[in-house]
């Protein structure tokens, strides 16, 4: 999970790119803090009759373009700095797809998988009443994130609308269709990430007639986008989970895989490729993408030289180290960075909260066709600046939403108004 040393790193993206975006000194010394950082205590009342006390936690890292936009996860991990660092990387994703969102993030140091369903269902509705004044569809949105999931959100949705005695949708994202819930929720991330892997196409597989992929984290987002990948005509070769790491040089049967995690629950045993005797080689692979989409800092200084693709696409949240970017720009491995390639999730997220302000209900083909369209022109205009710049994608990524962020908290006022004249 992210640390101390992950907030810095994410600064570090920041610091690459500044010398190449139209920036002010002020509008950078807005985003090197956290807008606001709340700490509360959730006690729950647990099935046997006892009393257990979990610390959460709400930052809300920018706001000038919109309400803070992020998920609540639910892991014994969690922390302020932590929650502090996915909020940062929550408020440029926003500004690279060009939301008017924000960044912020939340969630609870608990394991749920020691909690049963009502303890679960207590959690999060004490979780919402902690941090009901400091959330609202014009102030900070939250969404699922680890170990949340639309049940969660709707719990959620529903303690909220209990508070200030009105039904709120908006103030909450992916809860279920029932509740205010847009369709394509479930895939939008590995949608958008396909979308952006489309779009770049020659510039990532090196003009490949049939790419080769491996893919790390066989989860929802990675599953879907093999099975994307795999239609398209790519030779997805290797996925992993954390049971096991599968590999078929001659391409793996996606669907049968999928199949075979839904019925088990893991890529163990699998129906297509063997197992590899350390999931870590799926790494180290020779492929055209690689595309870490489980943990964070996957790819870090002691493993980068020995990655051996052409492209990483980074649909997990932070999972090529800074240390590790220098060692794969060195050795012209190009990143296609996480707040573009794992944007689709936010956007999708976009869409319900407009959907529950406007009392509508959009369809699928809506959902779907807005999706891409979004996705397309905002990597394009990555591209564009990558080009201009003459910079890596992710440092053009960067530039992109500092010039966004930067634009915004100028609009607001500077020191350059100071001493003007009353005209």
């Amino acid at each position: 999970m992210v640390s101390k040393s992950l907030l810095s790193d994410a600064n570090r993206r920041l610091e690459r790119a500044r010398p190449d975006a139209r920036i002010s000194d002020e509008a950078l010394a807005r985003l090197r803090q956290p807008r606001s950082s709340l700490k509360v205590t959730i006690p729950v009342r647990m099935d046997d009759g006892s009393l257990a006390i979990f610390p959460g936690y709400r930052v809300r890292y920018d706001s000038t373009r919109g309400p803070a936009k992020g998920g609540i996860r639910f892991h014994p991990k969690v922390d302020v700095d932590e929650t502090t660092t996915l909020a940062f990387w929550m408020t440029f994703k926003t500004a690279v797809v060009d939301l008017p969102f924000g960044g912020g993030k939340g969630g609870v140091c608990v394991d749920p998988k020691r909690l049963s369903v009502t303890e679960l269902e207590r959690l999060s509705r004490g979780y919402i009443a902690a941090v009901a004044d400091a959330i609202g569809p014009d102030t900070d949105v939250p969404a699922p994130d680890v170990a949340t999931n639309e049940l969660v959100m709707g719990w959620m949705a529903d303690e909220y609308a209990k508070i200030l005695r009105k039904a709120v949708p908006a103030v909450i994202t992916g809860k279920p269709l029932a509740l205010g819930g847009i369709p394509g929720r479930s895939s939008a991330t590995s949608d958008g990430a396909f979308h952006v892997i489309r779009v770049l196409g020659d510039e990532l597989t090196g003009g490949v007639s049939e790419p080769r992929v491996a893919i790390q984290g066989f989860g929802n987002a990675g599953a879907q986008l093999a099975q994307s990948l795999a239609d398209e005509g790519y030779w997805v070769v290797a996925v992993s989970d954390s049971s096991a790491a599968v590999h078929d040089p001659g391409g793996l049967d996606v669907t049968a895989l999928r199949k075979h995690k839904s019925d088990t629950g893991s890529l163990a045993d699998p129906p297509s490729g063997s197992e590899m005797d350390d999931p870590e080689e799926l790494l180290t692979l020779e492929v055209e993408l690689l595309v870490p989409a489980a943990l964070e800092g996957a790819i870090h200084k002691d493993n980068a030289e020995l990655v051996r693709a052409h492209s990483v696409v980074e649909v997990a949240n932070g999972p090529v180290t800074g240390e590790a970017d220098d060692i794969l720009d060195e050795r012209g491995v190009e990143v296609i960075p996480d707040i573009l390639a794992n944007a689709g999730g936010v956007t999708v997220s976009w869409f319900e909260w407009i959907q529950n302000r406007q009392g509508d209900r959009w369809t699928e083909d809506t959902v779907s066709t807005r999706l891409r369209k979004r996705m397309e022109k905002q990597t394009e205009a990555v591209r564009a600046i990558a080009g201009e710049s003459d910079v890596p994608l992710r440092n053009a990524a960067w530039i992109l939403a500092l010039e966004r962020l930067g634009e915004a908290m100028d609009a607001t006022g500077t020191e350059s108004l100071f001493g003007r004249s009353r005209s």
